[in-house]
């Protein structure tokens, strides 16, 4: 939308968005921009579902991930470049994706969304929550890097939607009273969903989880948990012997019945460690993307299939 160009000044550098659904908007990350409508291009699946939800009909959405590719792993092409280019917005989560990091700063975009700067970030290792502190060791240093999956926390999750409306009518105020009213009703869902989990998880068997990777943290903090991860933040890194048979004895030590893994990686090494530990497998999905395998399709729906998910692995009581 060329129009948009000509708004002056730049657009509170620093708010995102980040939540997961089906686009209705966009179709993924070939649809072109530079539409009637208020271009948003979003570096994955989280932040165009917040750009969706916010922006309504006034907005046209593209994401630089596809459904089903592992958002960490994304390089960005010269065709989605120019894309950004020619974007009215860009939404993104710095340092979750360097290649997209490297694009927005170099674009001449106006309104550049950063979603770590709307809400706060942790440094987080493989294991997080309850008795992490004195678990964790400093042979897992090299995880201790900021934690960007902050949509997996509900709260977290609000406070960058809130950022992200703002931004939106800053950017396009002839459709602020829309985005203005689109925001509060997706915090209002979001507190919701919030206390969906503070009363789903108050009462349990055990607190303590073992997933594929740490993604899980903020959620974990939020509602009185443990995660165990077993790759830290790198979905793709394998694990240490070590780390293996310190998760083998703290499933037993703390009655873990179930491995979590996702459905974007390979679920090989949490198989392997939940059959040498008699353990259960099941999905906790890291929303980074909602494919056919997904257990929802969107945002809303997959949290809830992974907070019954939790109430089982965890035993509710």
């Amino acid at each position: 939308m060329n129009v948009r160009r000509l708004i002056p000044g730049t657009v509170m550098a620093a708010v995102t968005a980040l939540g997961l659904g089906t686009l209705t908007a966009c179709s993924g990350a070939n649809a072109a921009a530079n539409t009637d409508k208020f271009d948003v291009v979003a570096s994955f699946y989280p932040m165009a579902f917040l750009a969706e939800r916010i922006g309504g009909d006034h907005v046209h959405v593209t994401s630089l991930t596809e459904p089903g590719q592992e958002p960490h792993d994304l390089e960005i092409s010269a065709r989605q470049t120019a894309q950004l280019q020619e974007s009215d917005a860009v939404l993104y989560l710095k340092n979750l994706q360097p290649s997209v990091d490297d694009a927005v700063a170099q674009s001449e975009i106006r309104t550049k969304i950063d979603a770590a700067s709307l809400t706060t970030l942790e440094k987080h290792g493989n294991e997080v929550g309850g008795h992490a502190a004195s678990h964790d060791s400093s042979e897992n240093g090299e995880l201790a890097g900021l934690d960007p999956h902050i949509w997996l926390d509900p709260v977290r999750y609000a406070q960058v939607a809130a950022g992200v409306g703002k931004a939106f009518e800053k950017a396009d105020p002839d459709h602020a009273a829309d985005y203005r009213t689109n925001t509060a009703a997706l915090v209002k869902k979001l507190g919701e969903l919030d206390t969906e989990f503070r009363t789903g998880l108050a009462h349990t068997k055990t607190k303590v989880f073992i997933t594929t990777h740490a993604a899980f943290g903020y959620l974990a903090e939020r509602y009185g948990l443990t995660e165990e991860a077993i790759n830290g933040l790198d979905p793709e890194s394998e694990p240490s012997a070590a780390r293996v048979k310190q998760l083998e004895k703290m499933a037993a030590a703390d009655g873990v019945t179930t491995v979590f893994y996702e459905t974007l990686v390979s679920d090989k090494t949490a198989k392997t460690i939940a059959s040498d530990s008699g353990l259960k497998t099941d999905v906790l999905d890291p929303i980074e993307g909602i494919t056919d395998k997904s257990r929802g399709n969107d945002y809303f729906a997959v949290q809830r299939a992974n907070l019954k998910a939790l109430q089982t692995a965890l035993g509710t009581t």
